[in-house]
C-alpha cells in the first residue's frame, strides 16, 4: 500500500504548477529552525546504539547533500493546556534521497528500514513507544532567500497544499549528516508483529533492539498519509 501512495504522490508532484523560485544559494547544507538546538547528523540520533539524544528545546532540521540526499530531524512538545504537567513529544528521524522536479516541487524518499520514531506521552503510560518510521513526503515548492533580519540564509519549504513550513536557517555547509546509504538494512523493511515493544521513558538510555511497529500504527499511518493526498491533514513543525 505504501507503494501505491509513493506512486500517488509523484503523480501528484508532477501535476504541480508553480513558478521555481531564483534561490540565492545552493539547497546543500544543514538547516535548522530559530531555536537552533535540533540538528541532524550523530549528535540527535545513535544508529548504532538505537538511541535518540534529546535536544534541549523543540526544532526542526533537515539536511541535504547537493547530489540527491537528505536527512530529516524532528522533535515536538505538544503542551495540555487542562494538565500542564502533562506534554506529549514525538521526536522523528530519517534520510534517503531527494528530487526535485522542473514545476519546483521537492520529494523526499525515505530509506524504508532506517526511520525511526519516538512518542512519548508520560501522564498516560509509563514507557514510551519507540518504532520504525518511514514517510515519503511532498513539498510542493521551496526557495532561499536571504533573510535581512539574521544575516543567514533561509529556507521557505511550502507543504503539499501550499501552506508554509516554520522557516530553518542554513547551519552548517557541507551538511552535518550520518551516512548518506542505509544504515540498517533488514531482509524486509515491513513490521510483521502485532506488539509495539516498550522502551524506557529515559531518551538517552535506548539500548533495546528496535521493535516492528503494531498494526494500529501502521493503520493510523496509511489513514494520515491518505488524508495527505486529499488535502485533509497538514502538519506544522517547529
Amino acid at each position: 500500500m505504501r507503494t501505491d501512495l509513493t506512486a500517488a504522490l509523484l503523480f501528484f508532484a508532477s501535476s504541480i504548477r508553480t513558478a521555481v523560485a531564483g534561490n540565492v544559494t545552493a539547497l546543500g547544507g544543514t538547516w535548522t529552525s530559530k531555536s537552533d538546538t535540533v540538528v541532524t547528523g550523530p549528535d540527535f540520533y545513535d544508529p548504532v546504539g538505537e538511541r535518540f539524544l534529546e535536544p534541549r528545546l523543540p526544532g526542526t532540521s533537515f539536511s541535504f547533500t547537493n547530489d540527491g540526499y537528505f536527512e530529516e530531524a524532528i522533535y515536538t512538545v505538544v503542551g495540555n493546556p487542562t494538565k500542564p504537567e502533562c506534554p506529549t513529544a514525538l521526536i522523528i528521524w530519517q534520510h534517503g534521497t531527494y528530487t526535485l522536479y522542473d514545476n519546483g516541487s521537492m520529494v523526499l524518499f525515505p530509506y524504508e528500514s532506517d526511520g525511526r520514531k519516538l512518542w512519548s506521552d508520560p501522564c498516560n503510560s509509563k514507557t514510551s513507544i519507540y518504532t520504525r518510521y518511514n514517510q515519503t513526503e511532498l513539498y510542493r515548492s521551496w526557495e532561499i532567500v536571504l533573510d535581512d533580519y539574521r544575516g543567514q540564509y533561509r529556507l521557505n519549504l511550502f507543504k503539499f497544499d501550499g501552506a508554509p513550513m516554520n522557516p530553518l536557517y542554513l547551519t552548517y555547509n557541507p551538511p552535518q549528516m550520518l551516512p548518506t546509504t542505509t544504515i540498517n538494512p533488514i531482509q524486509s523493511a515491513t513490521p510483521t508483529s502485532t506488539t509495539a515493544a516498550k522502551i524506557k521513558r529515559s531518551l538517552m538510555g535506548l539500548q533495546a533492539s528496535l521493535p516492528d511497529a503494531t498494526t494500529n500504527l501502521d493503520f493510523w499511518w496509511y489513514t494520515a498519509a491518505g488524508m495527505t493526498l486529499v488535502g485533509g491533514v497538514g502538519w506544522y513543525f517547529v
